[in-house]
Formats: structure tokens, C-alpha cells, sequence
């Protein structure tokens, strides 16, 4: 029975194999071989929506012509299907051999797994690229869409640009509001950028999909990108040259400043926007302002004054009225309420500039305000900014102009003194000493430094701090009544007040040298003689009437004297007229608090005697050298029988009028006077090759400092170790560091007073000059 099953079944087999089984399934697998094949080709797909759509209709044919296949696959499947059941009644593989249908079998089972492998690929092929194109017909409609609505925008952005008026044409007064609309314009151009980054990512998308851009789409994509760099560009342009234009002509540019100068000079500006003048008449240029220049050259008339503290002051009344601060005042002005910090020349100007057009409207006065304004700006940076960096420092600002301003010296002690104060009132001494810097470049500018201490502002400093004994800050009260007593380094500060207030006092008396009458200004009275009064004129520079000698006490007055004032003096007169000059050398006065110096007033350095290290303590032995040449000085004019400091203030004051004495010092002779200035200046030469050795010499290790090896060995010259390498890193690190700080200061410091002793030896050349003159002329005489 089981055989003649299994004959019939291999009967059934044979002629379902033999009946169409085998051709079906090889055609299955060739046709659907050759879709994939044509699938598997690229299609590009053209980049335009409309040829797009009609290759999509196109591929939907195809895609319709491989579906219309798949009942017929389904069919052979089927029969293969049924195929295999018919054989899995076979109970062993003995049978199929027995039977012949081993083979059979196995090809239909593998050639049907083909065929729906081959069906299933083909469709998943068939619907990505369905999916790709309807995507891509999709985005290239947007970006068709997204490029007409750009170039729309990007034309009127165009037409906005062609609107702009060109630049040579617009209003000084309406560049702000230009600036303010082309900033408005560019942020009203953000959703166009928006729009140029979506359309050019919606053509990055279709070039991942396959899709070619037509020509026209390409270049309409290229041409407006083009167009908003190009668009972009100009707004960046026009913007800048807008900013720039206000910036020269604007309200705080420098523009207005161009016409303080007459041809054939003219005003121009560095890049750090620092000033500087060219004269096109002989091809040169300064840093100085035409004016500035011929009020230098003025002061250098005011050199015969005798005293440093008379001739500075008078120098800076002189640029006083020449920047027209006499009548200016910080109060209720930028420079009371201007910040800590630093300031450029563009708001150094636009302070400037509202101080001064204040001013004008309060006092009334028709003012040259672009005048004043450039030269202030110049003369701040000549003291301030000698480099010309272009940068001033905000209490360097307010100092200077408080000093030159009109007000009473206490107030502007007491504005000073805020300004470098705390919360509490109080100010310690290194802000101290930052203030009394800022007031030494005032002096130093002119010259006249030596005569006020020098570059050393520690004496100041240890002797304001005597007002407050056992603590470390001062207060108002105490800087103020140390300013009463008018220290020797900032006597020149209420001087300037007085010569103010002096320059229009008329005094009826006659000057006892020079006989004129009235007297202008400061007016001398003898409290040794009676009715002797010298003006300021002869007083100032030393002059003196045939066999007469002023014997001190000296009164000054400089405003006109009182019924009182001049009992008293009579009184006073009196008393002294019964007084030896033996007591005047007992009690000598000055009318300033003189600062003591680390050598003592009267210790004679020589070379001999200096320090193992020329450079230490240069800037004391510069100091005594000033005064002895000052006594050198003194003791070459004969004009007073009682020599005064020349590098001093000699006269105290009250409110009207002021004592004036001095110590008594012995003349020399003029041979003597002649040897021991030549021995003074033998003295101040080597000093000055000592003092150029240690700068060179320090300049040395400054060099090798820098130039110093970051790895160091230790004392048996192998390499240190890795653990304790970087700590010896750090620590020679900053060794060098604090190292090459030292050096920069003690070159500073070096290169300072330097400058300040060769100052000191063209006096005292000059001075030793007079000297051999007048030498000659007392030989001649009596021969």
C-alpha cells in the first residue's frame, strides 16, 4: 500500500514538474532579475518641479507594471508551494533517492526562496524610489518657491540701498540718525539671512537626493546668495564710514579742533587719535600746538626770577591765562563727577570741550572754545602723557585742571584730597603719594622739579603723616592743615592763588629801585628800614639802586595794605631796628615747611664718600647737590646782604601780606665762590658717569634676567627631579619675576634723576660763567 502511495505521488510530481513548475519559476527569477537591474541604474532626477512630476508619472508606470506582475509570482510561489507539500510525504530521504525525487525537490525549494527574495527586494526598491522622488518634488517646490519670495526681498533690499544719500552730502547733525537707520535696516535683514540659509540647505537635501538643479535654478540659487553677501557688505561699509564720520565731525570727534590752527600749520591726528601739528611752510611737524610753542618760549622771559617756587608760579599763571582756566572752576563740571581709571583723548576732549562751552554761557564771554580746548588737551598730555599713548589717567586729568582752575586753594586741597580717599575719609600713604606724583608733573614739566624734591615724594609723604603721629592714614583736616603750613614740594600751589590775586593790585607806594609808581602786584617792604619798598619787578630779579642793600625781615603784600597793617609794620620796624643781625641768625624764618632730606641739609658728599652702591640713595645726594648749587647762586648776586635759598619760597604769608627772613650765610669772595662751584661741578659730572655706569650695568642684568634658562641644576649639575622640579620651576619663576620688577624701577628711578642732575649741571655751568665774568670784570676795574 505505501509503495503505490509513493508511486502515485512521484506520478503527480513528474507531471506537475514536467507540466510548466520549472520554466515558471526560471522566468520568475529572470524577470524580476532584470527590474532590479533596471532599479539598481541611477536616475537623475531633474531639478525643475514640472519635468520632476512628469519622471515621477513616468516611474509610477513602472511601478504599476511590476505590481500588474505580482498575482503571477504569487502563482508560481504557490505552485511550488504545493509542489513541496506533495514531496513531504516522503517519509525518508531513502525515498526521495529510491523515487528520483531528491533533485527535483531540492531545486523548487531553492529556486522558490530566489524568486521571493528577488519579489521583496524588488518592491523595497520600487517604494524608496517612490519615496525619494516624491520627496524631492516636495523640497524643489519649496526651494522654487523660497527663491521667487527671496528675490523679491532681496530686490527691495536693493532698491533701500540705491535710496542712500552718498555720504559727502549728509548733515553733520543727522549722521546719528543714519546711524541709528542703517542699524535698523540690518536687523530688519535678519529674516532674509533666515531665508538665504533655508534655501541653501533645501538645495543641499536635493543634491543628497539625487537632484540636478536646472541651469536656471542654479544660477537664480548663486545670484542671490551673491547678491545678500554683496548686500551685507555695503551695510557693513556704509555703517563704518558713518561711525567714522561721526567720530571726525560728530559732537566728540576732534573736527571742530581743526580750526585752531592758521596756515600755513595744520592739525592732524595720529592713529591712537593723539594730536600733532605740521608746519607746511617748513615741512615739519610737533607734537606741540603752534601757541603752546610760542608760550614756552614766552616763560623762558621769566627765567631771571630768582626764586623756583616765584618762577613756577609765574610760568603757570602764564599758561593759566593762555588756556583760560583763570576763571574756570571744577564744581558742578565733568571733572567733579567723571570716574576712576583711564580716559582717551576723545573723552579728554569732550570734557574739555562741555567745561569750556559752560563756562561761556555763564560768564558771558565770547570764548574760542576749540582754542582752549587744544591747547589744555596739549599741555595735559605734554605733563601727563609725554609718550603720547593717547591714555590719561582720570586723577591726572582732575589734578590738572584743578590746579590751573580759579578756585580757593583749600577747596581744591579738599577735591584733591577725595579723590584719592576712602569711605571714611582717610587716605593712606601710598594713595597719598599717587596724588603728590600727579602734582610733581606739573613743576617737572616746566623744569623747576629739583627745587620741590625731586622725583621723591616719600619726604612729603613722612612729613604730611606728622599731622596724624601714630597713625597709618591721614584725614582732610589733617592734609589740609599740612597744606597751611605750604610744604616745600607744593609751595608753587597757593603761590599761583596769590600771583592771581596780585597781578591787578595797585599799591601807592614807589619802588625804592627803580622808582616807579605805583607799584603792580607783589609789593616789598622792608621791616629793617623805614620806607623802603621794592616792586615785584626788582624784587624778583635781584635788581638794586646804586648803595642800596634790603635788609631782611621782608613783608609781602599782594593785595593793598591797611591803616592797620602798615602801624604794625612800623611797630615791627622798629623792634628789628634794635636787633643785631646776630638774632636774625639765631632765628632764621622761611615761609614754607621745608622738608628734611636723608642727608641732612648741610652734609658736603664728595665722591670719596658715597655709598658701595652708586645708585643708592641717588636721588638725596641729587637733592644736596640742587641746594649747594642754589648757595652757589645766591652767593654770586649781591644784591641783598643776606642770601636767600634760591630754590626755595622764601616768604610766609597771612591773608594780606606775609614776613619774610632768611639765615644768615657767609659771602665768598669771588675766587673762592669760583673754586668751590668748579669743585661742585667736578662732583656732579663723576656723579653723572656713576650714576650712567649703574644704568648700563643694570640694563645688563635686566638683559640677562630675561635671557635667564627656565630649567636650572642642582649643585652637583644633573637635572633635578620630576617631582620637585615643578616647584623649583615656580619658585625661580617668580624670583625672576620680582627680580626684573626691581631692575625696571631702579632703571626708572635711575633714568630720572639722571635727567634731573643734568639739569643741574647746565645751572651750574651757566652760573660758573657769570661768575668768571664778573671776575674779569672786577680785574678790569681796578686795573
Amino acid at each position: 500500500m505505501r509503495n503505490h502511495v509513493i508511486r502515485v505521488l512521484k506520478k503527480e510530481a513528474e507531471s506537475e514538474w514536467s507540466s510548466g513548475l520549472q520554466p515558471s519559476l526560471q522566468h520568475s527569477i529572470d524577470w524580476l532579475s532584470l527590474k532590479e537591474e533596471e532599479l539598481a541604474e541611477p536616475l537623475p532626477l531633474v531639478g525643475d518641479v514640472a519635468a520632476l512630476q512628469q519622471q515621477r508619472e513616468e516611474y509610477q508606470v513602472f511601478v504599476e507594471e511590476v505590481k500588474s506582475r505580482g498575482p503571477l509570482i504569487f502563482s508560481v510561489l504557490e505552485s511550488a508551494q504545493d509542489f513541496l507539500t506533495q514531496s513531504s510525504l516522503l517519509e525518508t530521504e531513502e525515498d526521495f533517492i529510491q523515487y528520483g525525487m531528491y533533485n527535483s525537490v531540492q531545486w523548487v525549494w531553492r529556486q522558490a526562496g530566489v524568486v521571493a527574495a528577488l519579489w521583496e527586494r524588488l518592491m523595497g526598491l520600487c517604494t524608496a524610489r517612490h519615496s525619494r522622488m516624491e520627496a524631492a518634488v516636495v523640497r524643489l517646490a519649496e526651494l522654487q518657491s523660497a527663491m521667487a519670495a527671496l528675490n523679491l526681498e532681496v530686490q527691495e533690499a536693493l532698491g533701500v540701498q540705491e535710496a542712500w544719500e552718498p555720504l559727502g552730502g549728509l548733515l553733520v547733525d543727522s549722521l546719528q540718525d543714519h546711524i541709528d537707520a542703517i542699524k535698523l535696516f540690518e536687523e530688519e535683514l535678519a529674516p532674509l539671512r533666515e531665508a538665504v540659509r533655508q534655501i541653501n540647505e533645501l538645495a543641499q537635501q536635493l543634491s543628497m537626493y539625487g537632484v540636478q538643479l536646472t541651469t536656471e535654478n542654479t544660477q537664480l540659487l548663486q545670484h542671490l546668495n551673491h547678491q545678500c553677501i554683496l548686500l551685507q557688505i555695503s551695510i557693513d561699509d556704509r555703517l563704518r564710514d558713518l561711525q567714522e564720520a561721526h567720530r571726525c565731525f560728530g559732537p566728540k570727534s576732534q573736527h571742530f579742533l581743526s580750526g585752531s590752527v592758521q596756515p600755513p600749520w595744520e592739525r592732524s591726528v595720529s592713529p591712537n587719535k593723539v594730536p600733532y601739528y605740521i608746519n607746511h611752510e617748513t615741512q615739519t611737524t610737533s607734537w606741540d600746538h603752534p601757541k603752546m610753542i610760542e608760550l614756552y618760549q614766552a616763560m623762558a622771559n621769566l627765567n631771571h626770577i630768582r626764586f623756583s617756587a616765584y618762577r613756577t608760579a609765574m610760568k603757570l599763571h602764564c599758561l593759566q591765562k593762555c588756556l583760560r582756566c583763570e576763571w574756570c572752576c571744577f564744581k558742578h563740571h565733568p571733572v567733579e563727577v567723571m570716574g576712576s581709571g583711564f580716559m582717551d583723548v576723545l573723552e579728554v576732549i569732550h570734557a574739555l570741550g562741555a567745561l569750556y562751552a559752560s563756562k561761556e554761557v555763564e560768564q558771558q564771554q565770547e570764548l574760542n572754545v576749540p582754542l582752549c580746548v587744544d591747547l589744555c588737551l596739549n599741555w595735559l598730555l605734554s605733563v601727563y602723557d609725554s609718550g603720547r599713548t593717547g591714555r590719561l589717567h582720570a586723577l591726572s586729568f582732575k589734578t590738572g585742571l584743578v590746579c590751573l582752575c580759579q578756585a580757593d586753594i583749600k577747596d581744591k586741597c579738599k577735591f584733591l584730597f577725595q579723590e584719592v580717599s576712602g569711605a571714611d575719609g582717610r587716605t593712606d600713604a601710598p594713595h597719598l603719594a599717587s596724588l603728590l606724583q600727579e602734582l610733581m608733573q606739573i613743576p617737572r614739566q616746566l623744569g623747576e622739579v629739583a627745587a620741590f624734591g625731586g622725583s621723591n615724594v616719600e619726604p612729603s609723604v613722612a612729613s604730611c603723616f606728622r599731622m596724624a603721629p601714630g597713625r597709618s592714614s591721614v584725614g582732610s583736616s589733617d592734609f589740609l592743615e599740612w597744606m597751611s603750613l605750604e610744604p616745600q614740594s607744593l609751595v608753587w600751589l597757593p603761590l599761583l592763588q596769590r600771583v592771581a590775586l596780585a597781578e591787578h593790585t595797585l599799591h601807592h607806594a614807589r619802588c625804592s629801585v627803580c622808582k616807579h609808581s605805583p607799584i603792580r602786584g607783589f609789593r616789598y617792604r622792608s621791616l629793617k628800614q623805614f620806607n623802603v619798598d621794592i616792586c615785584q619787578a626788582c624784587f624778583l630779579s635781584g635788581r638794586a639802586s646804586k648803595g642800596k642793600t634790603l635788609h631782611y625781615p621782608i613783608i609781602e603784600y599782594y593785595t593793598p595794605s591797611t591803616s592797620g597793617e602798615r602801624i604794625r609794620d612800623f611797630a615791627e620796624t622798629l623792634k628789628n631796628k634794635f636787633r643785631s643781625k646776630d638774632y636774625f641768625s639765631r632765628h632764621p624764618q622761611r615761609g614754607y615747611l621745608a622738608l628734611q632730606s636723608a642727608l641732612g641739609p648741610e652734609r658736603d658728599i664728595t665722591p670719596s664718600s658715597s655709598p658701595k652702591f652708586p645708585h643708592a640713595d641717588t636721588h638725596s645726594r641729587i637733592e644736596h647737590f640742587a641746594n649747594r648749587l642754589a648757595q652757589m647762586e645766591k652767593q654770586s648776586c649781591s644784591f641783598f646782604s643776606h642770601s636767600l635759598d634760591e630754590d626755595q619760597y622764601p616768604v610766609p604769608h597771612s591773608s594780606h601780606c606775609s614776613g619774610l627772613s632768611s639765615p644768615h650765610l657767609p659771602r665768598n669772595t669771588g675766587k673762592e665762590t669760583q673754586e668751590e662751584l668748579q669743585q661742585t661741578l667736578v662732583m656732579l659730572e663723576q656723579q653723572n658717569r656713576i650714576l650712567q655706569a649703574e644704568y648700563r650695568r643694570l640694563r645688563w642684568q635686566y638683559t640677562e634676567a630675561e635671557a635667564s634658562p627656565h630649567l636650572y641644576k642642582d649643585s652637583s649639575g644633573s637635572p633635578r627631579s620630576s617631582g620637585g622640579q615643578e616647584v623649583a620651576l615656580l619658585a625661580e619663576a617668580k624670583v625672576l619675576r620680582q627680580h626684573k620688577g626691581r631692575l625696571e624701577t631702579r632703571m626708572q628711578i635711575l633714568e630720572d634723576h639722571n635727567r634731573q642732575l643734568e639739569s643741574q649741571l647746565q645751572r651750574l655751568r651757566k652760573v660758573l660763567l657769570q661768575v668768571e665774568h664778573r671776575a674779569h670784570g672786577r680785574v678790569s676795574t681796578e686795573l
